[in-house]
């Protein structure tokens, strides 16, 4: 096969020009070129009053490829393809017995089962929420009726925190063996647009996304997998460094040496937990910040000028950057195009905004969240836990300043440039529900914080015209950027580095942030607890007491 990249066609091209172009590069017949798929279609818009062009990536098969590929071997654009497919790396014997556990259903959890399910090894899960058709009500409750269910809502329940957002499938991470690619072909086998595939920026949208994780869920226990939602854990089972299993919030234990801890970011009681058992922990910086609101047509027409509104683009995005005088890094955080900023909180009596996004990204604003960078130490000094002591202090205070219903307290950007308190909306009208309490968010955020955003504001409008208008809405605050916490695992093994057996993974043990990230380390973790399995269970029928492979004492 052979990959042909930097293939430009113009937005409005004919579905048969594409076609026609691969021909013309490479010089050679219609009968030669036997098909091809797109791996990639993105566009580059930094120029927005030039002629836009989308730009391919195709990978191809033809007639007598080695002669191509040797025309062509002073060409970097065209290539060898590298093997994109997933090759499981173990397959439970049948006479194993034993079944691995995984701690979380969100994006990691979800695709740590899947794989250990698709090798055979029959995961128990425990998720501590709900299902996800039980839990969007309970969500939706807290949206319109100002209700929180605790342990159903944004961030707990089936999906995780990602069911709830964009649903962006993109991330910066390295994936040399493109796991990647395998979460992308597992959502579409599962019901997500194929498009995924191949757009630069694939997303699939909070109400599709339900429909996807369930049909996942569905696979998982068909091949021997058991799914167990309102199953909170609250003790591990220890014996000598090594774990033995799990204790539930209804008293059960189960039992298994293997467990895939895949938290999210919010399991602060979990995180309390595993530092009582004296699992290694520790704190990891994260970000703090309000979401912004624009008209998306304001986004549309700075990013794309003339081609604003071109169906082929749509609802435009934007990744912003600045680094304040007070040394401080202020940045775009969770773009959501056409979208809305929802309550996130997952406790009583605080507040904290996320935002999403549905398949269409049509709605009337575009949100971000603009974040503040913040590091242990320096910005919340004490032990493994003080950054999350320092969101529950600033949630529980932004609840108060909206008003203690689960309102968020909100303000004009121009208002919060000129630091004086909002009393009334512009132009734009925040999409927050169950709404908003305009006011000061000075007191919201730590007072540098303050200063670094104030200063970046009217530096992104120089980048984005528009972006620092007057009426632009903050809504406060955004906290859960990423988790605070980091539970450390050795490199090799992927195990904690003091409990054997026990693999931290995901967004909620510092190793993942977002959708794609996270299911990428749910396979790889997968990978390792299914070859550990295997080679403990040989190790046993040759007489070797010998640890997991890779661990260290």
């Amino acid at each position: 096969m052979i990959r042909l990249t930097e293939l430009a066609l113009p937005l409005d091209h004919p579905e048969s020009a594409l076609r026609a172009a691969i021909l013309e590069r490479l010089k050679i017949w219609d009968a030669d070129l036997l098909n091809f798929t797109v791996f990639k279609r993105s566009y580059d818009a930094r120029k927005k009053n030039t002629e836009i062009k989308f730009v391919y990536i195709i990978d191809l098969r033809a007639r007598d490829e080695a002669a191509i590929l040797d025309r062509f071997a002073a060409d970097n654009h065209v290539r060898p393809a590298p093997d994109t497919g997933y090759h499981p790396v173990a397959r439970a014997p049948a006479e194993l017995t034993e079944r691995p556990v995984v701690i979380g259903f969100g994006p990691c959890g979800l695709f740590a089962a899947l794989l250990l399910a698709q090798m055979g090894f029959r995961p128990i899960v425990l998720e501590r929420g709900k299902d996800v058709r039980r839990r969007t009500k309970d969500t939706w409750a807290l949206w319109r009726k100002k209700t929180l269910t605790p342990e159903s809502n944004v961030q707990f329940g089936e999906g995780g925190a990602g069911l709830f957002s964009d649903g962006k499938l993109y991330s910066q991470i390295k994936d040399p063996k493109f796991y990647g690619r395998k979460v992308m072909q597992e959502f579409v086998r599962a019901g997500a647009p194929e498009e995924i595939l191949y757009v630069s920026k694939p997303h699939i949208g909070t109400f599709r996304l339900t429909g996807v994780v369930a049909a996942m869920r569905q696979e998982i226990i068909d091949l021997g997998g058991d799914i167990r939602f309102e199953s909170k854990v609250t003790d591990l089972l220890l014996n000598d460094g090594r774990i033995e299993g799990v204790e539930l919030a209804s008293g059960e234990r189960i039992s298994s040496r293997y467990v895939v801890l895949a938290l999210g970011h919010s399991a602060r009681e979990t995180f309390r937990m595993l530092q009582r058992n004296g699992v290694f922990i520790e704190a990891k910086p994260f970000a703090i910040g309000f979401r912004i609101e624009h008209p998306q047509s304001l986004i549309d027409q700075a990013r794309l000028g003339k081609y604003a509104g071109h169906p082929a683009l749509g609802a435009a995005d934007y990744k912003l950057v600045y680094h304040a005088s007070n040394g401080r890094a202020v940045y775009s955080f969770c773009m959501c195009p056409g979208g809305t900023v929802v309550a996130a909180t997952s406790e009583p009596e605080r507040v904290v905004t996320n935002g999403m996004s549905q398949y269409s990204r049509n709605e009337r604003n575009a949100n971000a969240g603009i974040v503040v960078a913040i590091h242990p130490g320096e910005d919340f000094p004490g032990g493994p836990l003080a950054g999350v002591e320092l969101q529950e202090q600033l949630e529980a205070n932004a609840y108060k300043l909206g008003g203690s219903d689960y309102c968020a307290p909100a303000q004009l950007v121009g208002d919060f440039i000129k630091g004086r308190p909002s009393t009334a909306l512009g132009e734009v009208e925040p999409s927050y529900k169950p709404g908003v309490r305009l006011g000061d968010l000075a007191p919201s955020l730590p007072p540098y914080a303050i200063e670094a955003i104030r200063e970046a504001l009217p530096a992104f409008g120089k980048q984005i015209r528009g972006f620092d208008r007057d009426d632009a809405v903050l809504t406060g605050i955004e906290t859960r950027t990423s988790s605070p916490v980091r539970i450390t695992r050795d490199h090799a093994s992927l195990q904690s580095l003091n409990v054997r057996g026990l693999y931290p993974a995901g967004e909620g043990a510092g190793y993942a942030g977002g959708i794609l990230s996270a299911g990428v380390d749910g396979i790889k973790v997968a990978e390792a607890l299914a070859l550990a399995m295997v080679a403990d269970l040989q190790g046993s029928h040759s007489g070797d007491a010998a640890a997991p492979a890779g661990t260290q004492p």
